[in-house]
């Protein structure tokens, strides 16, 4: 007798909105969300049809924020192990509460929605929005959001039990602030090929500094010093990264930054997202660090900042001035934009941002 995939279920437990739904009726729900729904209605209603689908995997895009988005195929058995890890290294449990607030067009959002269904988590959806708790009174064991929705939530983060924050880097300002919170805050590393996160690490606690992957996964690096990640569970291959790292053990690391970002400045090499965290202190804006041709050094360090206010020669002299900055680091040239270029999924595209500096010069 030929057994159903380990997709063809749904927990009991499982709810959307306060509704439970068997696995047949996803797709009745699939076209109802796409025919009546809201913009992020269809989109969840698009992935609903194709998890249902006879397929074994589900086509997903890259974020885009190193180079141009690509589709890559998950497996849906891999998707639904790596929601039993999240399930497992947070102690979710059936029953539990959780709210949906991400785009469901990327990665981070669908497995949301798998996290739910296989875990039996009862999950109420919002529009993606910078500030996801502004018209919710309720409360929830488990919510995932990235670094701006957090800095717009503080007020209301004790409504949240456990808080996982990713699709970009948390600045040193907002962890401090979450150190005051009572929610359970992790920043967590991982990205599409690993079916969002791979490892994660708690905020305000002393191994703050370093990553711990979850179970079954294990890490190394190669000759560049980047990032290779062995999770059997959620992918067939090792998956070797662009990122920099420092390596405690097979369990633990220390992200440094991108090695496709890494300037050579004059034969001194400088990371921009080290240098990023340097300048923190100092710009309240969004803002990176960048590598630029030039005649001389081959590259020099660029700061671009989204903020058309700031006086710039005042900028470069406070920098000039900090202890932490060594001179190969003092940006050349400080750019500033009125707004920064950014992804479908809300990164900072540094390529095409860099292309308005041409322009408006």
């Amino acid at each position: 007798m030929k057994r159903n995939p380990i997709w063809h279920n749904t927990h009991s437990n499982f709810k959307l909105n306060g509704i439970h739904y068997t696995f047949a009726e996803l797709p009745e729900i699939g076209y109802s969300l796409i025919k009546e729904g809201d913009e992020h209605e269809v989109s969840i209603g698009d992935f609903l049809l194709d998890w249902t689908s006879q397929s074994t995997t589900v086509t997903v895009l890259t974020s885009g924020s190193t180079g141009k988005p690509k589709k890559i195929p998950l497996k849906k058995n891999h998707m639904v192990n790596s929601a039993s890890a999240t399930g497992n290294h947070f102690g979710l449990k059936a029953g539990d509460t959780a709210l949906f607030c991400l785009p469901s067009s990327g990665i981070a959002g669908k497995m949301m929605l798998v996290r739910a269904m296989v875990l039996g988590l009862e999950l109420d959806y919002v529009s993606p929005s910078s500030t996801p708790l502004e018209n919710c009174r309720a409360e929830y064991d488990f919510v995932a959001m990235v670094p701006l929705q957090v800095e717009s939530s503080l007020e209301q983060l004790s409504q949240i039990k456990t808080l996982i924050i990713g699709g970009a880097p948390i600045s040193k300002a907002l962890k401090e602030k979450l150190t005051t919170v009572s929610t359970n805050c992790y920043e967590t590393y991982g990205m599409t090929e690993t079916i969002t996160h791979i490892a994660c690490k708690k905020i305000g606690t002393e191994s703050a500094n370093y990553f711990e992957t979850l179970p079954d996964v294990s890490v190394s690096t190669d000759d560049r010093n980047c990032l290779v990640i062995d999770a059997s569970n959620i992918s067939d291959a090792k998956v070797i990264t662009n990122d920099l790292v420092e390596l405690m053990d097979e369990n633990k690391f220390r992200w440094l930054g991108r090695f496709d970002s890494v300037i050579n400045s004059g034969g001194i090499k400088i990371i921009p997202e080290q240098l990023e965290e340097k300048l923190l202190q100092l710009i309240k804006s969004r803002f990176f660090i960048a590598g630029i041709p030039d005649s001389k050094l081959g590259q020099k360090v660029v700061l671009v900042v989204e903020d058309i206010s700031v006086f710039k020669p005042g900028l470069l002299q406070k920098i000039k001035r900090l202890d932490c900055i060594s001179k190969y680091e003092v940006p050349k040239e400080i750019h500033f934009l009125k707004s920064f270029v950014e992804t479908e999924s809300g990164k900072i595209h540094r390529k095409k941002t860099l292309q308005q500096i041409d322009e408006v010069l």
